[in-house]
């Protein structure tokens, strides 16, 4: 029983890091809610960000910075919150990427990015 508590909390969360994994922008911003707050190295964070303008942000910086993989550190929940934090991975250099999602409709939604 307890596995299937687990397993049924956990598949929301699990699509978002596979959406990460694959490296493809489309398919994170499909676990954006409708606005999304964004931090991208050293640029100011923008707040209520639409969610086509995110996906061309992360698009824009995947590409920019060679980004090949993703890592998942650690995840952490609280309530109808969690937070991934993670490496981005290139050839040469490491990103730090924390996330926060919100469960809604039954599914994990990325609410904000932070990448240093």
């Amino acid at each position: 029983m307890v596995s299937l508590a687990v397993s049924a909390q956990s598949p929301g969360a699990d699509a978002v890091v596979q959406a990460f994994k694959s490296v493809n922008a489309d398919r994170i911003a499909d676990h954006f809610d409708d606005f999304i707050d964004m931090k991208l190295l050293d640029k100011d964070e923008v707040k209520n960000m639409g969610k086509n303008q995110a996906s061309i942000a992360l698009k824009s910086f995947f590409a920019e910075n060679g980004v090949k993989g993703f890592d998942k550190q650690s995840d952490r929940e609280l309530g109808n919150t969690m937070y991934l934090t993670g490496k981005l991975q290139t050839s040469n250099k490491n990103y730090n990427i924390t996330v926060m999602l919100k469960q809604k409709d039954n599914r994990y939604q990325i609410i904000t990015i932070r990448i240093s």
